[in-house]
């Protein structure tokens, strides 16, 4: 087996069309597995620069959806994401308390709580870029969970962002609920 015939890359051969082994591929071939067309949607980074607005549209549950018209289903599903595989570190308000901290994870640094200056003032496409290569002792979710749920879970981490340190200058004018009475109050 060790001295039977075989051809290498690159050796010549009088019978392929180019006189060598490797051949180009065939014309419309597509790129499997590493191609992707939009570099910004699938690392956060455009240009080098990290984006800081979310992609035009995302792919939910087979439904294109857009990110200005349709936010509130995308931060849906970035909120049930974000329970699934973010609360057991960064707690549900995104404050660094989850279970696992709680219960005496032992780090150098804690989990990140969202709601610092820092992590207030970074582009979006940090928090995608995390999710995808991981950071500290938290590990890349990138196999776990596909780019569309990680732009939806970076959203939800900026309404999540928003109302933890929403003023009273924020709210819709009339207060919380629109100057509308709370059911039950007086």
């Amino acid at each position: 087996m060790w001295t039977q015939p075989k051809a290498l890359p690159q050796q010549a051969n009088d019978v392929l069309p180019n006189g060598q082994v490797s051949q180009l591929p065939v014309e419309g071939t597509v790129a499997r597995g590493r191609f992707k067309e939009d570099e910004g949607f699938h690392t956060g980074f455009r240009n080098g620069k990290m984006l800081k607005e979310l992609p035009a549209t995302l792919v939910i549950d087979g439904e294109k959806l857009s990110t200005t018209n349709d936010l509130g289903k995308i931060l849906e599903r970035g909120k049930d994401r974000f329970d699934i595989f973010c609360t057991h570190c960064h707690g549900a308000l995104g404050d660094g308390k989850g279970m696992i901290a709680k219960r005496g994870l032992e780090l150098r640094r804690p989990p990140a709580t969202y709601h610092t200056d820092r992590l207030r003032e970074m582009p979006i496409g940090h928090f995608f870029d995390v999710q995808t290569k991981g950071y500290g002792a938290m590990f890349s979710y990138a196999s776990r969970i596909e780019p569309n749920d990680r732009w939806a879970i970076a959203a939800y981490i900026r309404a999540l962002q928003l109302s933890q340190n929403a003023t009273g200058e924020d709210l819709p004018a009339g207060g919380a609920n629109g100057g509308q009475p709370q059911e039950g109050g007086n």
